[in-house]
């Protein structure tokens, strides 16, 4: 797997702590040590007894899977568009649209 820039780490760990509760415990447990704690694939297989290649693909499969579940259900897509609907109008004088926003801010 080559270099993940910032960018694509800040993406994934927004579709993992959407998705966390569709991972395996395992699944959950690669994910922070790689992406949270920072460990390289190798320190991942020296603390979980495990081959420098498994955690990789272990790492790999989790990208996969996380970008599968976001690719059906589009719940970032839509998260990341009402948020610009939102900074859109959070400006807005109308009373209405601030309090539909309050409640739209409270639900996401």
């Amino acid at each position: 797997m080559s270099k993940i820039t910032l960018e694509k780490t800040l993406e994934l760990s927004s579709l993992f702590y959407l998705y966390k509760n569709m991972l395996t415990e395992k699944q959950v447990e690669y994910f922070e040590l790689y992406f949270e704690e920072d460990l390289s694939f190798q320190e991942i297989a020296d603390q979980l007894v495990i081959s420098k290649a498994a955690a990789h693909d272990a790492i790999n499969k989790i990208i996969k899977t996380l970008n599968d579940l976001e690719g059906k259900l589009k719940i970032n897509e839509r998260k990341i568009k009402i948020q610009g609907i939102i900074e859109k109008h959070n400006s807005s004088e109308n009373k209405e649209v601030l309090e539909l926003i309050k409640e739209i801010e409270e639900v996401i």
